[in-house]
């Protein structure tokens, strides 16, 4: 399994054709095939490339969610 820093995770954006990849809790997932992350945004209020941990506390579903997604990788401070 891969390690990200923030600076790598950053590069998978969502845009073009990079992958979309967000972090909670230290795990990396590919939230890439989901159409609610298409453009590597999600609801205007969560961006792929970064580390949703605090983002997620406050979203309206249950972080549970992310567990029909592939864990990709982990992550580390830079």
């Amino acid at each position: 399994m891969r390690n990200f820093t923030r600076k790598e995770l950053a590069q998978y954006n969502g845009k073009g054709k990079a992958p979309a990849l967000i972090a909670y809790k230290g795990k990396v997932y590919d939230v890439s095939r989901s159409f609610l992350w298409g453009s590597g945004t999600h609801q205007v209020t969560h961006n792929a490339g970064e580390d949703l941990t605090d983002g997620l506390e406050k979203a309206p579903h249950d972080a549970d969610l992310l567990n029909k997604f592939p864990v990709v990788g982990t992550i580390h401070e830079d």
